[in-house]
């Protein structure tokens, strides 16, 4: 890709841009609390962001009625659900923070006449709380959460939808993101994707993905761009 060609860059939210490891556990923990479970490790819930926090929430409740058959069937998964809607409305963006030099980053991609998008499994409502908090909302063009559309990443179609919504080609793009679900996210997309090493994939070095480019940083980000242009 040549300078000239790149237009659009995409990033995913938590684990990219904002830290919202500690945010999403204490919802958890707090939602835990109300329905009687015993609060798990952050360490633990950490390892399941990626998929969107109602995706977490399941996996997590699977494994507890698997560790503890007595309480299958007693678990009121709706009210779960419902709890955490409650309490994430209260941690969101609020807890968590963006990492080390991002808005300086995302204030030179958009200087340099970028379009910017956020492309999250995020449920819309909970990425929109997170953006909105931490100040970073108005740097995107585009929102795109893990219930916007009928599919989410890693689908191709998810790219599709955005790179139709900017009217540039896979040629003229990259996509952002911390996660082996990014990566292939950009894989079936057909734009270049680039990774940050600070993020949450499940535990395993993003390396092991085989991204096109690993940043060290944010600020990494936009060197490389303004270099390239």
């Amino acid at each position: 890709m040549t300078a000239a060609m790149l237009r659009l860059v995409s990033f995913d939210l938590d684990g990219t841009l904002v830290d919202t490891a500690g945010e999403i556990a204490e919802a958890v923990h707090r939602t835990f609390d109300d329905v009687g479970l015993q609060r798990r490790p952050q360490e633990e819930i950490t390892r399941l962001i990626g998929k969107g926090t109602r995706e977490l929430l399941l996996r997590l409740l699977a494994r507890i009625t698997a560790e503890q058959p007595a309480l299958a069937g007693t678990v009121d998964t709706d009210a779960v659900l419902h709890r955490f809607e409650h309490h994430y409305a209260e941690t969101a963006g609020r807890m968590g923070q963006p990492f080390d030099g991002c808005v300086a980053m995302l204030e030179t991609l958009r200087a340099q006449g970028l379009r910017l998008a956020c492309v999250t499994n995020k449920e819309q409502r909970h990425a929109e709380r997170v953006l909105g908090a931490t100040g970073l909302a108005d740097y995107f063009e585009l929102l795109v959460g893990g219930d916007t559309l009928p599919f989410k990443k890693p689908d191709a179609r998810v790219f599709a939808h955005v790179l139709g919504h900017f009217g540039v080609s896979a040629a003229e793009a990259v996509h952002v993101g911390d996660s082996a679900i990014d990566v292939e996210t950009a894989r079936n997309a057909g734009v270049p994707a680039w990774v940050l090493p600070h993020g949450y994939n499940a535990g395993v070095p993003i390396t092991e993905a085989g991204p096109d480019h690993l940043f060290a940083d944010l600020p990494a980000v936009a060197a490389h761009v303004s270099a390239m242009r």
